[in-house]
């Protein structure tokens, strides 16, 4: 059996969970949000959580069950309290701006960098930080990794796009030959 697809999933209140033609829908407070159940799974909810069974066998069964539980976790979290992701840009004159829902960096390149931010991402900038939120957990995930691969740290001076928080390893530099 998956271990964590036989956990139960809570449901916070304010927060609606229907199942209809296997197309799961919840409903929170901060939106809506929908799966589409793959074949071999069904969802019950009893007493405030909700849990997902599997009539698949084998490993891949057991795997696609996790993935399915973990999903529907994320959904009902994204809809009550939300996902942020934030990143930071180190490097000089490394900028960010936004014009209505397009968000335009500088990053030491002989062009700014033009990123439409997807519809369900609320994006904002303060100083050499740019937040995003969103419901959607797995959308703000690839909104972020895209803004950062714009231009990722790179090892020697640490310039770049990062995540906050996120710690890049310092390389040493060449060092001048040995005269001799």
């Amino acid at each position: 059996m998956s271990r964590v697809g036989r956990k139960l999933i809570p449901v916070p209140n304010g927060v609606t969970v229907e199942l209809a033609d296997r197309v799961v829908k919840v409903k929170g407070p901060k939106g809506e949000l929908s799966y589409s159940l793959l074949p071999g799974f069904d969802v019950e909810q009893n007493d405030g959580n909700v849990s997902i069974t599997s009539t698949s066998a084998g490993r891949e069964g057991r795997a696609f069950w996790g993935l399915t539980r973990a999903l529907i976790a994320n959904m009902v979290a994204g809809v009550s309290e939300g996902y942020t992701k934030a990143l930071e840009l180190h490097g000089t004159g490394y900028r960010a701006q936004l014009q209505g829902a397009t968000l335009v960096l500088n990053l030491g390149f002989s062009h700014e960098i033009r990123y439409d931010v997807p519809k369900g991402v609320s994006t904002a900038i303060e100083g050499s930080m740019i937040k995003f939120e969103s419901i959607d957990k797995q959308l703000i995930g690839q909104v972020a990794a895209e803004v950062r691969s714009f231009r990722p740290p790179e090892p020697y001076n640490g310039k770049g796009v990062r995540y906050v928080g996120e710690v890049v390893k310092q390389k040493a530099g060449k060092t001048a030959a040995a005269g001799g």
